[in-house]
């Protein structure tokens, strides 16, 4: 069986040298199918972002609430108003630009109140959207007192709020390093997995074979049911565009 891959772009670590509305252009010329942003679109004029979107033919997957100091603020009660505010602005965004899902963040803390807070939180953003809403769960290597840090935690969460526009964003990298076991993660979670990344295991670079074997990992994925995106949250070792081999394989594979 073959599958059709939609390999998003995205903007946080694609052509990160580039001003934001470039990294766009370069997305469509080096032909990715989709892109996702990071919390760029807030430093942007909305309608200039609209025009160059639409002129590109370009769709977005998702986007994140403001990161800030802190990576968000959902499980930090001190900041409930800013995140209160944070979240109608990324919902005013999702809106304009049309897209369909938006990563709350939770934020760097380890307050006894946070998942209280947390949960309270992502309540509020249902409430007040039609968006899908995702939570990532993140390594502790790569953001030290992140409150959501694994799959499990953030699986609890979903069964608690139980809501079915609430998804977990699917970082392999993080799972990894995290869990071990990615595709048995994947498995047990693959009905609430809204959206996934892909980066090298060892680096975070290029998804090209190593402890974490895409090649297989892919297909395995969309045989349990995905399908969705495969967001290239990666840093390339050079050029973004250099490194793009190991994405032009997966489609002639798949011819």
């Amino acid at each position: 069986m073959s599958f059709k891959y939609n390999f998003s772009a995205n903007t946080g670590y694609l052509w990160k040298e580039l001003p934001f509305l470039e990294r766009l252009a370069m997305a469509k010329k080096y032909d990715f199918e989709t892109v996702e942003f990071h919390d760029e679109p807030y430093k942007e004029n909305i309608k200039k972002l609209q025009l160059v979107l639409s002129e590109l033919d370009l769709k977005v997957n998702g986007i994140n609430i403001r990161m800030g100091e802190t990576f968000g603020c959902a499980a930090i009660s001190e900041y409930s108003e800013k995140y209160r505010h944070d979240i109608k602005e990324a919902i005013k965004v999702s809106i304009e630009l049309q897209v369909p899902a938006i990563h709350v963040m939770s934020g760097i803390t380890t307050a006894d109140d946070a998942n209280k807070t947390f949960i309270s939180s992502l309540e509020y953003a249902l409430e007040n959207s039609t968006q899908t809403i995702l939570i990532e769960p993140v390594c502790n290597e790569q953001l030290p007192g992140y409150f959501l840090r694994t799959i499990e935690q953030a699986s609890e969460i979903l069964k608690i709020i139980n809501h079915p526009r609430l998804k977990i964003l699917f970082d392999c990298y993080h799972v990894y390093k995290e869990s071990g076991d990615l595709m048995d993660a994947f498995a047990k979670n693959v009905e609430c997995i809204g959206h996934v990344q892909i980066s090298a295991a060892e680096t975070r670079a290029e998804p090209l074979p190593g402890k974490l074997n895409y090649s297989k990992i892919l297909p395995q994925m969309q045989k349990l049911g995905y399908r969705g995106a495969f967001g290239c949250e990666y840093r390339p070792l050079a050029n973004t565009e250099d490194g793009l081999a190991w994405r032009d394989n997966f489609r002639r594979d798949a011819t």
